[in-house]
């Protein structure tokens, strides 16, 4: 292989990770978000747009939990070229 296709290997294995770890964290604040009580919050949480909240709430959160780990393990990885 040349290092054009490594390149390209490379950025899309690095692809398929990010979107496993972006999947897996907003499943995963989806499961945390079904204890908080939205009743208090909403006139009707049991509606359509009472669901769509929290889809929507679960995928930011999980976006933002995901880019953390992600954004972590890439500094990581740049700190090895300091030593």
């Amino acid at each position: 292989m040349d290092y054009v296709q490594q390149m390209n290997t490379s950025m899309g294995m690095n692809g398929i990770i990010n979107i496993f770890i972006t999947l897996i964290c907003i499943a995963c604040s989806w499961w945390a978000l079904q204890e908080l009580n939205l009743d208090k919050m909403m006139k009707r949480p049991k509606s359509m747009q009472g669901k769509m909240l929290q889809i929507f709430l679960s995928v930011g959160l999980g976006y933002q939990l995901a880019r953390f780990f992600i954004d972590y393990f890439n500094w990581s990885t740049w700190l090895s070229g300091m030593f």
